[in-house]
């Protein structure tokens, strides 16, 4: 269980502050990922979609995390978006060779979760993107390998989408968020399979489409009376799935961080570090948590 993302230096809704010590607060060698992964078993890593993952850098992510934390990472994003392609023919085998490379290291720690392959709304279910999904799954094989749809094609489809996922071995990622005319729709119980993967994204419909800055879709905080069927849902699904992965992604001012915390304590998962007292101020259900003392002003 953790978060999408552990590094939200800018805009209004930073984690600085928060979650966070501010720049000016920190003491000397303040690892972001460190104190993250003490309180944390996995994360999901937004980086790798955005450029292929290097092995220097993932090297050093493993180096400072402890032996059981995991990364789930995303895959880059010409794999799967629009602007890029979807015909693989377009893909060159340096492209895998190079993600296969910049992930390694993960690997060879024991610290690499789950693949996810984030396809946007725009990917729309058709024979051709079957069978590229098929080929995504089969250049993949080996990997633990968890696949996002967002359009309602997927699911109106869904004997066929199902079937593409298991020939791939691949867990068909359960999502929460703001359900439009053309959303996925799935339900959330757990299907029988080795992997179970499910995300939170929120459900801040009114921003999701018509929002100033990209993070305020993300603007989302769970209450605790939506969250108990969420928690209901994991432990159903430690019966069925060899490994569970539950990922949330309203990371606006550490709204994650805290619906994370409070889903840790409702399914008797140990906090295992305490929290900053300016995130058990912000969000007041998660007060009985051990804290650590305010930052000092410089």
């Amino acid at each position: 269980m953790g978060t999408s993302g552990w590094n939200y230096p800018t805009g209004r809704g930073t984690w600085n502050g928060i979650f966070y010590p501010r720049p000016e607060d920190r003491q000397r060698g303040f690892d972001e990922l460190a104190f993250y992964a003490e309180r944390f078993n996995v994360v999901e890593v937004n980086s790798t979609f955005y450029g292929q993952p290097r092995a220097n850098v993932t090297l050093g992510w493993a180096r400072r995390t402890p032996g059981h934390f995991e990364f789930a990472v995303k895959l880059f994003q010409k794999f799967t978006h629009p602007r890029m392609t979807a015909d693989p023919t377009a893909i060159g085998q340096a492209d895998v060779d190079g993600f296969k490379a910049g992930i390694d290291p993960l690997a060879a720690a024991g610290k690499l979760g789950p693949i996810l392959a984030q396809f946007p709304s725009s990917f729309h279910h058709s024979p051709e993107a079957s069978a590229y999904l098929g080929w995504l799954l089969r250049t993949f094989a080996g990997y633990s390998m968890a696949v996002e749809l967002r359009h309602a094609s997927w699911s109106n489809a869904e004997a066929d989408t199902r079937a593409v996922l298991e020939t791939g071995a691949a867990a068909w990622v359960r999502i929460d968020e703001p359900k439009f005319g053309t959303s996925i729709r799935q339900d959330q119980s757990p299907h029988h399979g080795d992997l179970f993967y499910l995300r939170l994204h929120g459900r801040n419909a009114e921003h999701w489409w018509d929002h100033d800055q990209a993070e305020d879709r993300y603007n989302y905080h769970y209450e605790t009376s939506e969250l108990e069927p969420i928690a209901a849902t994991i432990r159903l699904a430690g019966h069925t799935a060899k490994k569970a992965y539950l990922l949330l992604n309203n990371h606006f001012s550490a709204q994650a961080v805290a619906n994370a915390t409070t889903l840790k304590r409702m399914l008797d998962e140990p906090v295992t570090a305490p929290l900053p007292a300016e995130l058990v101020e912000r969000y007041p259900e998660l007060a009985g948590v051990a804290t650590l003392p305010r930052a000092r002003l410089l």
